[in-house]
């Protein structure tokens, strides 16, 4: 095992008990007639088609080890596997540890964890994995195969030499969205040219090489299920010089899983039930094929206009948080149903929105002209192909449509129970903890409505379009913290992402919460949720202090050799834990000592008559700088500030870095779900498989998942495309 000296290994590893949960969503489905069935089984077809691109978004060596695990489990059932391994020597845990580790592998779409972004490897030794191996049904039938498929991937499955530790780019770890041979500074140079020529970077990756006349050449290649050069003038598509390198645009990276992703789609539609439904699958497909994004753009019109749907559904690279420059998307195509009863919760927020929207600590110069009021619903999800499955979502993050025409917020109901169910607590008081674990569920769920309707749903870019036209007064506006005329804007070419390369997922997620912490405070919207009098300032004690134990749990997520953070949400609340403490008047106290154990440990105390005080004065100040800079695209203000607050270190009172290694040695493994499988009948009924909440059960679903050979062709023909430009 090729490891780094004096490394944790235990960082790296998948323990056993890792707590695995069904997504339960059989009530829901059996509730859809005939047709809403159809509809959401082609969905996650198309979704779970396209989830195997999350394999080439992760690691070069995810497709191979793909390909090897799902020949082994389609081979034999585990327990057949299973006697085998023991025969061949492995022992019980052993043989458990694969199952974790394969399980894993699956849930997380690759071998990097989704919530983290750190590698994660086998806990037994590579020997006992090969002996498994050569003692099972799929080496019995294919040896050279299985052979080629372990010298491409049998040693780096184990390897955690410096680099692999984690995602990033350049020296700072791995990333496939770029050749292995690009920097910071190609990221750099590939936005600006795009800029230039409009090209949206989300559904993009980007390969270095060097022509034969020594000039640098960069290939920009789009997502398509076509791989020809028609539609050239819409795509971009050819070569440029520019900035004294040569830039090509191309376009069929993923091709074959588009097409299939897009086929599904179509059979979707077949069964939409109106008009909107149909035209956003048809133009999502059309953008699959082509690999023009402002299909997908147009599909996302037609998507927010289907209001109140009873299966909910978004496809896509939406999510840019794997991205180190943070442009690109990740593929994610979720299906779920609408839990009525809740989203009725929801709704009532919507309606009352412009109501709380003035309480935010902005001028009203900072806040969209007209608050479009979005869908708000919670759903039981059914399929979420993806690395990772959030617990709610505001979209689409198109800025333009999410600034002018409208959203949608999904809190996906299943997976907030599933995350709150019988949680160990750590780092808090034992009268704490007892509240908090009663109360959790029910503050996260008040945290989660807040932050995506209203949070990452509220603010205003300030823009100048092509026609030199401005958004907002330019002459009378002004900048909050220095008095001063707006001097800095977004032109017609610029994005939020664009603007904000690095920090930018980030900076948005810590404004979301941000405006949660501070909304929840007030106690009409509390009512909203059910909460009122005493128990309501219960719920503000949990959410506030729910959030303070985040941001040192998110010490986890941060690597000191890098100085880099793998997670944006948890370097937020870090950044939130860190403006609280300095808010001083003992709010917040973190106290260092030992445990029960005899280990060092880790007290965080929230002084609950400071919140409304200290609290709310600090999150205030901090969350209209937030929004100040984001709305006139100042960047390097922003950066600055967000810099300092996520900086971690041992020059504080709290000293930080030695609290990581706290915080490291008494973490608790992150739980894995275990999703359903629909499946079309020969009669044409849809029919729902469930599998058992183990790490054989996440397996079986994906072997069930994935059951046609076809599967496998595809991801070795695009892994051998795309080999050279990662080894």
């Amino acid at each position: 095992m090729a490891t780094e000296q004096n490394l944790d290994l235990s960082q790296f590893l998948i323990p056993n008990d890792v707590p695995i949960v069904p997504l339960e969503c059989t009530k829901a489905f059996q509730d859809l007639t005939p047709q809403e069935k159809k509809y959401a089984h082609y969905l996650a077809k198309a979704s779970w088609s396209g989830g195997l691109i999350c394999l080439f978004q992760t690691s070069p060596e995810s497709p191979v080890i793909f390909l090897l695990l799902l020949k082994l489990f389609k081979a034999e059932p585990v327990s057949a596997l299973k006697e085998k391994a023991l025969n061949a020597g492995l022992s019980e845990n052993e043989f458990q540890a694969f199952l974790t580790y394969s399980a894993a592998f699956f849930h997380n779409l690759g071998n990097y964890k989704s919530f983290g972004d750190t590698k994660f490897i086998p806990d037994l030794p590579k020997e006992k994995l090969l002996s498994l191996i050569k003692v099972s049904a799929a080496y019995s039938s294919d040896p050279s195969h299985l052979d080629k498929l372990i010298s491409l991937c049998g040693d780096v499955i184990f390897s955690l030499a410096k680099k692999e530790q984690q995602m990033g780019l350049g020296d700072d770890g791995i990333s496939t969205y770029f050749s292995c041979n690009c920097t910071m500074a190609d990221a750099e140079l590939a936005k600006r040219f795009m800029l230039e020529k409009k090209i949206d970077a989300y559904n993009t990756r980007l390969f270095k090489s060097n022509n034969g006349d020594g000039k640098v050449a960069y290939e920009i290649r789009l997502a398509s299920a076509q791989t020809g050069t028609s539609d050239m003038e819409s795509l971009k598509l050819g070569t440029y010089d520019f900035e004294d390198v040569r830039v090509s645009v191309t376009r069929g990276d993923y091709a074959p899983l588009m097409k299939m992703s897009a086929d599904n789609l179509l059979k979707a539609a077949e069964n939409g039930a109106n008009e909107h439904e149909v035209k956003m699958l048809q133009l999502y497909a059309s953008s699959f094929t082509t690999g023009l994004l402002q299909d997908h753009m147009d599909g996302s019109r037609s998507w927010i206009k289907d209001k109140g749907p009873i299966v909910e559904h978004y496809i896509g690279f939406i999510e840019t948080y794997r991205d180190p420059f943070g442009m690109r998307g990740e593929w994610e195509g979720f299906v779920a149903i609408v839990n009525k009863e809740m989203s009725a919760k929801f709704g009532k927020l919507v309606e009352n929105a412009e109501t709380f929207l003035p309480l935010l600590p902005w001028p009203r110069d900072y806040e969209k002209d007209v608050f479009l009021k979005p869908d708000f619903t919670s759903l039981e999800v059914l399929s979420y192909a993806s690395s990772g499955i959030p617990a709610g979502i505001n979209i689409p993050n198109y800025d333009d449509i999410r600034q002018n025409e409208g959203f949608k917020n999904v809190s996906l109901g299943n997976v907030l129970s599933a995350h709150t169910k019988d949680q160990k607590i750590t780092f808090l008081t034992e009268a704490d903890k007892e509240l908090y674990g009663r109360l959790k569920g029910p503050s996260f769920e008040v945290q989660v409505g807040l932050h995506e309707l209203l949070g990452h749903g509220s603010g205003k870019l300030f823009t100048q379009d092509e026609k030199q036209n401005f958004n907002f007064d330019t002459e009378n506006v002004k900048h909050t913290e220095t008095g001063d005329k707006i001097k800095s804007w977004y032109l017609s070419s610029d994005t939020y992402d664009s603007k904000f390369p690095v920090i930018g997922s980030s900076y948005e997620e810590c404004r979301a919460e941000c405006v949660g912490l501070y909304l929840c405070l007030c106690r009409e919207i509390l009512k909203i949720f059910g909460h009122e009098g005493s128990a309501a300032d219960d719920i503000i004690y949990i959410n506030w202090l729910n959030m303070v134990r985040a941001g040192l749990l998110a010490l986890e997520f941060y690597t000191p050799e890098t100085q880099t953070w793998r997670q944006a949400h948890m370097q937020a609340r870090y950044v939130i834990l860190r403006v609280l403490l300095e808010a001083g008047q003992g709010l917040v106290t973190i106290e260092q000592g030992t445990g029960e154990d005899g280990r060092p440990d880790v007290t965080v105390l929230l002084n609950r008559q400071k919140i409304e005080t200290v609290g709310k004065e600090a999150i205030g100040n901090f969350l209209r700088k937030l929004q100040v800079f984001k709305s006139t695209g100042d960047y390097e203000s922003a950066k600055i500030m967000y810099n300092a607050y996520s900086a971690v270190q041992d020059d504080t009172a709290e000293r930080f870095l030695s609290l990581r290694q706290v915080v490291l040695s008494r973490k608790l493994p992150r739980r894995m779900f275990v999703q359903v499988n629909t499946t079309a009948e020969r009669e044409g009924a849809i029919v729902l498989h469930e599998y058992e909440s183990t790490a054989a059960g996440i397996i079986q679903s994906f072997v069930e998942r994935y059951p046609g050979a076809e599967y496998e062709q595809i991801v070795k023909d695009l892994w051998d495309k795309d080999r050279q430009h990662f080894y």
